[in-house]
Parts: structure tokens; sequence; C-alpha cells
């Protein structure tokens, strides 16, 4: 119940942030849930092999590097779903975060 829960949440978080950032384009509803589990799949299953392998990166950065990789995370995803388009990396990056920054506050409501 609670991964149909954050589904939910990511997908409107997906939505909002189409209306409200120029350069990101969703063209439907089921795009938003698609992207919403792509980008779960991605962060689930290919983030950790990226962190490890920049992991020096990473450190030099004091952590930073991270945030490239989820505008690398929310790009790749770009390719990978139709109906669902950013323009730039830099476009990636804000959305990246702001979909992050927002996911953790929400998921906080959550009950175990």
């Amino acid at each position: 119940m609670k991964i149909l829960q954050r589904l939910l949440i990511s997908t409107i978080i997906v939505i909002l942030l189409s209306y409200f950032l120029t350069g990101v384009q969703v063209d439907k509803i089921t795009t938003a849930v698609i992207v919403a589990v792509v980008l779960g799949l991605l962060n689930t299953f290919l983030k950790p092999i990226l962190v490890f392998f920049t992991l020096p990166i990473t450190v030099f950065t004091l952590g930073l590097f991270l945030l490239v990789i989820n505008a690398g995370m929310v790009l790749l995803c770009s390719k990978l779903v139709d109906g669902f388009t950013i323009e730039s990396f830099g476009t990636a990056f804000i959305f990246s975060i702001l979909l992050s920054v927002s996911q953790w506050i929400l998921y906080k409501f959550i009950k175990d």
C-alpha cells in the first residue's frame, strides 16, 4: 500500500512540475505514472551503480555530484518514456532537485 501512495505522490509532483517549469512536458496523466515508475526503477537499479563508480568525484565535491547523477537519471527517463520531454540539462537539474525535495517533504506524511 505504501508503494502505491509513493507512486501517486510522485505522479502528482511530476504533473505539477510540468505545469510550473518551462522545458518540461508531460503529455498525459498515464505518461506521468510511467515517468514515476521509470524514475523509481532507475533510482533503484542504476543509480547505486553510478554512485559506486563516481565515488571519488562525489567525495571530492562533498556529495554535490549526486545532483548531477539525479539530473542524468531524469534525462535518461525522458529518453526512455515517450511523451515526457526535458529541454536541457539545466532543466533536468532543477526538475530533479524540486522532485527530490518535494518527495522528501510529502513522504513524511505517509504512515509506516
